[in-house]
């Protein structure tokens, strides 16, 4: 397929995960990406398995002249930006009255500010290129609340508000800004809070759609909100969640 064919993309969190499935589906689907991510050894390697399509750049999402030196790189290498995806996020979990406000500010300033960050370094590029597309990764704790994780679930809530400020004023110049929530998805970060992900018990099993979430899954709709196939839509938020939002069948409460 060449749905993004002629498109430059910047990936932050790029080097595993939800991340490093979006920059490889959009170099299949004809994009060039610039992958982002502090875990340089795993960024490195994803770049280059994608050959010339791809590269890296060790980057801290929360430094302003850090993004403002990853676009410049990326049109040097490339020669323009039309499309970023904010993908790069941490998950701390403690009881609201547990969390340290050093815990809860890390969480803001990688998971918020970045992308804050990432939108304002891009608009001049894209405004150059004639216009873009910026995909947000929130989350479904953007839309409902999750107890252990206020700091988590404040800075998707946060990520789901900007978007619609930047649809609102990036329109004029052509770019289109919208956020993906995830459901849970088994990536690293899942794995880190012991979830089962087991499609045949636990938790998952009671999603309408019986599994967890695929790192693929958000791939395919961050690809489709990059592309010309969503060309008017913006200031939307699109789920991925396998109907987890939906709430519980009676089939499903016995479970």
């Amino acid at each position: 397929m060449t749905q993004l064919e002629g498109k430059v993309a910047i990936i932050s969190g790029g080097a595993r995960g939800q991340g490093e499935a979006e920059a490889r589906l959009f170099v299949e689907r004809g994009a060039k990406v610039v992958i982002t991510d502090v875990l340089d050894n795993e960024g490195e390697k994803v770049a280059k398995d994608l050959k010339d399509k791809a590269l890296y750049l060790h980057q801290d999402v929360t430094q302003e002249e850090s993004w403002e030196s990853v676009v410049k790189m990326t049109q040097e290498h490339f020669g323009k930006v039309d499309i970023l995806v904010n993908n790069a996020g941490i998950l701390r979990l403690a009881p609201l009255a547990m969390t340290s406000l050093e815990d809860y500010m890390a969480t803001i300033n990688v998971n918020q500010v970045g992308v804050f960050l990432g939108m304002k370094a891009v608009v001049p590029a894209m405004t150059q290129a004639g216009g873009g597309s910026i995909v947000n990764i929130s989350s479904i704790d953007g839309l409902v609340g999750m107890s252990m994780a206020v700091s988590y679930v404040a800075s998707k809530f946060a990520v789901r508000g900007m978007t619609k400020v930047a649809a609102l004023e990036l329109g004029q110049f052509g770019i289109r800004v919208n956020s993906i929530h995830p459901g849970g998805v088994d990536t690293k970060m899942l794995d880190m809070d012991g979830v089962n992900v087991d499609a045949g018990s636990g938790f998952f099993s009671r999603v309408p759609l019986g599994r967890v979430g695929q790192a693929e899954d958000i791939a395919k709709l961050a690809c489709f909100l990059a592309s010309e196939e969503s060309a008017y839509s913006t200031g939307s938020e699109f789920t991925v969640d396998g109907g987890m939002l939906c709430g519980f069948g009676l089939d499903t409460m016995s479970k």
